[in-house]
This record gives C-alpha cells, structure tokens and sequence, in this order.
C-alpha cells in the first residue's frame, strides 16, 4: 500500500514544532550595561559615585589653578637685579604685580621688606610661601577622602550584600537557588569594584596633584634663594 505523502509533511511539521518548543525554553542570553550594572550595587553606590564626581572637578580646577602657578618667565630675575642695583624699586614692585605667580608675590614681598635686617626680610619671604602654598592644596582633602573613602564603602557594599545573600537564602529555607542570592551577590561584588575602581583613579589624580605642587615649591625656593643671593651681593664702588 503506497504511503500517504501528506502524512510524511504531517510528520516533519511535528518536529519542527518540537523542535521550536525546546529552543524557546532555553534562556536568551543577557547583556548588560554598565549603568544597568552599577545599579545592582544597591544605595551604597550612590555616595561612592559622588566621591568620583567631587574628585574629578576639584582635579580639573586643580590642574588649571597649579598650572597658571607654574607658569616662569625666564627673565623675572634679571630684571629684578636690574631694578634692585638701579635703585627702581617702584618698577620691580610693578614687575611682581604684573607676573601674578606664587614667586613673584614672594619676592614683592620681600621687595617690601627692604632696609630691615636680613633674617625679617627672608622670613616674610617664607610665610607668603607658606599661604601660597595652602592655596594650592586647597580642596586636596576631598580627593584624598575619596581615595581612602570610596574602597571602605566598597567593602561595606560587600559585607550589606553578603549578609543579604544569607538572609535570602534563610528565609527561603529549602527552596534556594542562584536567583534568590543573586541580588545580594551583585550588591557585594559590584560596590567592590567601584569602590577600588573609584579610588585608584582618586590615588593617582591625588599623587599627581602633588607632584605638580612640588614642583611649583621647588621654583619658589628657587627665587627665593637667587633673591637673598642679590640682597647679600657685595655693594660695588
């Protein structure tokens, strides 16, 4: 008896159903943001992600300050010693006004202080050094508090999530799964990565900041120095 041929159609439209049936039960694969995944690190996320924010604007407002202070014109000192030997103390004043650094506000200072005895004169030099200096540090807590702060909050965002993890995993008593404790996991392990991550950036932008500040101090002390050399320079006849 010959086969029906609509029973053979009838057949492979069966398994091709099945066959849709079971590759609609497995599970799509997931893709996930970074915003999607910062939001899994519960509220802890919120004060480190602050930490960040604070940090990179008093960097950026630092660079740009520290910057302008480092700026050398490589004829100050010349023209003070002119100014000085000539006797032109109004135009060396004016010099320091218009060079608007830390070592000419300095030197004006010490420009000031003319006629006094040498040790007033240098220590007046060294307290406006002083004030300049604490200019430049200005807001530098904010990014040492994020550098030390924002890894601690990490580490509180995993000991909140694990103990999270583990008062799931009681209360669903013999009904556990990994979908249960995957929230207080995700709290654990992603406010552990921001916190680190957070604050290696503020380490580096903290240890580069005073980098930056040594090296404005070391010009500073190098006026200075050539300042008090031109000060004790034998008086010529």
């Amino acid at each position: 008896m010959p086969m029906n041929p609509l029973l053979f159609i009838q057949e492979d439209i069966t398994r091709v159903m099945e066959t849709a049936d079971v590759l609609s039960t497995q599970p799509a694969e997931v893709e996930m943001n970074i915003l999607e995944l910062a939001t899994k690190g519960g509220w802890i996320m919120i004060p480190i992600v602050l930490l960040l924010f604070i940090a990179m604007a008093v960097f950026i407002e630092r660079v740009l300050v520290i910057n302008k202070a480092a700026k050398e014109d490589d004829t100050f000192m010349a023209r003070i010693n002119d100014y000085i030997h000539e006797g032109n103390i109004k135009s060396a004043e004016k010099l320091c006004q218009t060079t608007e650094t830390p070592y000419s506000r300095m030197i004006m200072k010490g420009i000031q202080r003319l006629g006094r005895p040498m040790n007033d004169i240098l220590v007046a030099i060294e307290n406006v050094g002083n004030i300049e200096v604490a200019k430049l540090e200005k807001g530098f807590a904010w990014i040492a508090t994020a550098a030390a702060g924002a890894p601690m909050l990490g580490f509180l965002g995993t000991v909140t999530g694990m103990v999270r993890a583990f008062f799931d995993m009681a209360n669903a008593g013999n009904n556990v799964d990994i979908t249960l404790l995957s929230s207080g996991i995700y709290e654990a392990l992603v406010t552990t990565v921001a916190g680190l991550i957070v604050g290696i950036i503020a380490l580096f932008a903290y240890n580069f900041l005073v980098a930056r500040v040594d090296n404005v101090i070391t010009k500073m002390e190098t006026k200075t120095m050539d300042f008090m050399d031109l000060l004790n320079e034998p008086t010529k006849g």
